[in-house]
């Protein structure tokens, strides 16, 4: 790999390192962020022809801006036409979802896998561990052996081995989720008294729930258990957020700060996590948001001319992650939600169409990686 190249990983992995514990508002332009975002937007400008083309199509260079914000971001949906990545992946991470007709599946080639370990790893503990406890893990997912190519297995894979003392268990096999079987498998986990904790997707976790309540079952778990659930409605039916804190507290016995939704995406390689463990540990009892690494930064956008709009105005996401060095490091998505200063709250998906902004970039991106 290029030296250019392997100087910025060492300068990303040694700004994970030295902002992981900064305060969750400190703006970007405070932590050095802006800087380095415009150094790795250089990078992948003159890295990456299609995502060059891209830029030039819409009069940017890294010659032409000195804000962050104006870096062009490319469409999730051009992980499903390109593979863009400015070194030799390491891993190739392709998208969660069935495939309907010729529909394609994104694909994240990254190229260098410390940069998503080492960042995963200290927000996750930051966010979710923040009292230090090493809990045993119980993944309501499929193991690495079975989903090899998902990137959020990978993480919990590597919250199991550095966060858990290796210490867990994946309770989806083969032939699927069994309710029963999982809920067995909790209760016996938990008798020797060590917190656990559960990780999985709404839909999964709440199979588990609606199970339980149908048997007119509870469990009694350790306390200073934990419940991260991820993932949105897609997969089968899921409980509302509401509907969600209040069967995790009368099913399983997790209050409701003790369970965190978590927030990302095949096309990044950093997350965002609800903060209200964090702000309980800290002495502080606010709404629940959304909270990113220093790593991480976020604008919302008007989903028509993909300009920023004021703070607390909904709008699109546009995520900035320095992590996404090897890959496209500005991602637009088609997420809403409402940002305050650094905190988010999710609105959802766009819906029906793809916002028209979204598209136009998508269509110049393709026009872009045409000979």
């Amino acid at each position: 790999m290029s030296r250019p190249f392997e100087d910025l990983v060492e300068r990303v992995l040694a700004f994970q390192r030295d902002h992981r514990s900064i305060p969750l508002d400190t703006p970007p332009e405070d932590s050095g962020f802006g800087a380095l975002a415009l150094e790795i937007f250089d990078f992948q400008y003159r890295s990456l022809a299609a995502y060059r083309y891209f830029c030039d199509r819409r009069g940017t260079s890294p010659d032409t801006i000195d804000d962050w914000r104006r870096i062009p971001a490319v469409p999730t949906a051009a992980f499903k036409e390109l593979d863009l990545a400015c070194a030799p992946p390491e891993r190739i991470f392709v998208t969660s979802g069935t495939t309907r007709g010729q529909e394609r599946r994104g694909r994240h080639l990254v190229p260098r896998l410390a940069l998503y370990r080492s960042g995963a790893i200290a927000h996750f503990e930051r966010m979710v561990l923040a009292d230090g406890i090493r809990p045993r893990l119980l993944a309501l997912l499929g193991g690495p052996a079975l989903l090899p190519d998902s990137s959020l297995v990978q993480m919990v894979e590597w919250i199991r081995t550095d966060l858990c003392d290796g210490d867990g268990t994946w309770l989806i096999e083969a032939a699927g989720f069994d309710p029963e079987a999982a809920a067995t498998a909790i209760a016996a986990a938990g008798r020797d008294g060590r917190p656990l904790l559960l990780f999985g997707v709404r839909a999964t976790f709440t199979a588990l729930l609606d199970h339980l309540a149908q048997h007119g079952r509870s469990l009694t778990l350790p306390a200073d258990t934990r419940l991260v659930d991820t993932g949105g409605p897609k997969g089968g039916r899921t409980l509302s957020d509401a509907g969600f804190l209040s069967a995790c507290w009368h099913r399983l016995g997790i209050a409701g700060y003790q369970c965190i939704n978590e927030y990302g995406m095949t096309e990044l390689c950093s997350q965002y996590y609800d903060d209200v463990m964090r702000e309980r540990h800290e002495g502080h009892n606010t709404a629940r948001r959304k909270a990113p690494p220093a790593w991480l930064a976020t604008v919302a956008l008007d989903p028509r001319s993909l300009e920023p709009v004021p703070d607390g105005t909904p709008g699109i996401l546009a995520h900035f992650d320095l992590a996404n060095l090897g890959s496209t490091m500005a991602v637009l998505t088609e997420d809403q939600g409402v940002l305050t200063g650094r905190r988010l709250v999710l609105r959802g998906r766009t819906p029906g169409a793809e916002p028209r902004g979204c598209a136009l970039a998508m269509a110049d991106l393709i026009r872009a990686a045409q000979p």
